[in-house]
């Protein structure tokens, strides 16, 4: 390969964008792309003191159109005293890259960057097009990232026919995994009303405890369902309980959970609530039900996005990858509204850890693969 991942991402890691800070960030994406001959569009959204910093960068105007989505956004590192380095350092140990966003997902960016170059070098009169949609809004609210992005694409023609997110994927290997899918996540916050009273004169009372835990009963011991084709079962977990109560001969008014629900392609969100507000029904309870749903379930089903990626992924690193839909969600849950869209990136051993790293050599080979996978759908 001619072009190097490593010092890109090095570029990247220093730039101290913590979620929404940009800090300069996609000016080292731009700066990469313009001489490629990229039209780059920078978009900017979200209140005065939350403003996010996004890109959209295209390379040609025909079909098939391929986009590359990732982000530059890091969480914060934490305790700076317990890392070895400083976490924008991005420095190199023993053939190791060390900073915060290495492996989530600063590596990656620089990884496809690289393999880009190489791409073109090599196809300058590739058909088709290539885009990257990279948002600084990935690792906190989502909001005013990839899906105000998408917004602006769809109104400006620029919807692409597949897109590759660079999600640290592989869980050992380089190569072993690609996400098709992801599980839905539904949070809800209940309140249930009663009427205090003496614990010792339960009759002039009533006590919302017994109605929660008589609502969550049935929820938690009948299964959302058994799984399915590419899913693991759907589950239920209470995160959190609280009646507000520290004397023990008082029934308390109120009584309040926290859940949270990863679901299937089974069920969308809507269902799921329907099912909860059923539950607190039957249980005779007063209550509120809030709830918000980050992201519906979703799934590209195998075929000629997802077999062409198998294809490249084999030819570059040797390791046939397996179908997955595990983990939390990501920005692909916005993008599965416009196009088929699969992840795929390096291996997700250190994200969001102290001294958070990645392998010199995996971002090189990372690097390669991605431009095996470009020739694979344009050429």
């Amino acid at each position: 390969m001619t072009a190097d991942p490593v010092p890109i991402a090095q570029a990247l890691i220093r730039c101290r964008s913590v979620t929404p800070a940009d800090d300069g960030a996609l000016d080292v994406v731009q700066r990469f792309l313009e001489p490629l001959g990229f039209a780059c569009t920078r978009l900017v959204f979200g209140p005065d003191d939350y403003r996010v910093d996004n890109l959209f960068a295209r390379r040609g105007t025909e079909g098939p159109h391929f986009c590359y989505a990732g982000h530059t956004d890091v969480v914060p590192p934490g305790d700076v005293a317990a890392w070895r380095d400083d976490p924008f350092s991005a420095t190199i140990r023993d053939g190791v890259l060390y900073g915060r966003g290495a492996c989530d997902m600063k590596g990656g960016v620089a990884a496809f960057l690289a393999g880009l170059a190489d791409f073109l070098a090599a196809h300058p009169a590739h058909k088709g097009s290539v885009s990257l949609l990279i948002t600084g809004d990935e690792e906190a609210r989502s909001v005013d990232g990839t899906a105000k992005v998408l917004e602006w694409m769809q109104a400006n023609g620029q919807i692409p026919d597949m897109a590759l997110v660079g999600e640290p994927t592989s869980r050992l290997a380089l190569g072993d995994t690609i996400k098709i899918g992801r599980r839905g996540s539904l949070n809800a916050w209940v309140t249930v009303d009663g009427v205090q009273g003496h614990s010792a004169y339960p009759a002039g009372a009533d006590n919302p405890i017994h109605r929660l835990v008589a609502a969550l009963g049935p929820l938690l011991a009948a299964p959302l369902d058994n799984g399915s084709a590419h899913f693991p079962p759907s589950t239920l977990q209470v995160t959190g309980f609280d009646v507000g109560n520290r004397t023990s001969n008082v029934i308390p008014a109120t009584a309040k959970a926290m859940l949270n629900i990863r679901f299937n392609d089974h069920h969308s969100s809507a269902q799921l609530v329907e099912r909860l507000h059923a539950a607190f029904r039957a249980s005779g309870a007063r209550y509120t039900l809030r709830t918000e749903c980050s992201g519906e379930s979703f799934l590209t089903e195998p075929g000629p996005f997802v077999d062409g990626l198998s294809r490249a992924i084999a030819r570059a690193t040797g390791v046939t990858p397996k179908l997955d839909t595990g983990g939390g969600t990501s920005d692909a849950r916005f993008i599965a509204r416009y196009c088929p869209v699969a992840e795929f990136g390096a291996v997700g051993a250190t994200p969001h850890q102290v001294d958070e790293r990645a392998p010199v050599e995996e971002l090189r080979r990372l690097a390669d693969t991605y431009r095996v996978i470009l020739e694979e759908f344009l050429i």
